[in-house]
């Protein structure tokens, strides 16, 4: 781990890389967590956490399985590449944080009282019809289950100006 304002600079200055689980169980339903933390601190959000240094993929992924829902084999189907933007950081020094996400979906059906809260203060599953009118739910959750919010959907360059 970077001392804490070398971390602020790296945010400061560069995108982060993270993984989202998009986790359903066997009815169908999303599991949200209440987060505790900035960026998004108080939404409903997959849970989820970044990429890091010298970190593989493979080794990132089943730390987040782990961490995150407390599970060590799971199965994922890749989701796409989403961008999240955020206007705040995990400090409470005046800069924004850029996420490039890779999102997986798998099934995961322990019980919510399992999950660890480190994150996260409660957890609940959501019917993913109503996620999508829930303003209690983060955008960037949303666009998990919305056409068109993958980063590579919204690529077309004739209509991106550059700064």
């Amino acid at each position: 781990m970077l001392p804490l304002e070398q971390f602020k600079t790296v945010i400061k200055s560069t995108p982060l890389i993270s993984i989202d689980l998009i986790v359903r169980n066997d009815e169908g339903k999303v599991l949200l967590g209440k987060r505790l933390n900035r960026p998004a601190k108080g939404y409903w959000f997959v849970p989820g956490g970044r990429i890091l240094k010298d970190e593989s993929f493979n080794v990132a992924f089943k730390r987040l399985v782990r961490d995150e829902l407390g599970a060590n084999d799971i199965e994922a189907k890749f989701k796409g590449v989403y961008q999240h933007f955020y206007d705040d950081n995990f400090s409470e020094d005046a800069f924004t944080t850029h996420y490039i996400v890779l999102a997986y979906e798998i099934d995961f059906n322990k019980a919510l009282s399992t999950l660890p809260l480190e994150q996260h203060s409660s957890y609940q599953w959501f019917i993913e019809s109503e996620l999508i009118s829930n303003e209690d739910i983060h955008l960037h959750t949303k666009w998990y289950f919305q056409e068109g919010t993958q980063a590579d959907a919204l690529v077309n360059i004739r209509n991106i100006p550059l700064k």
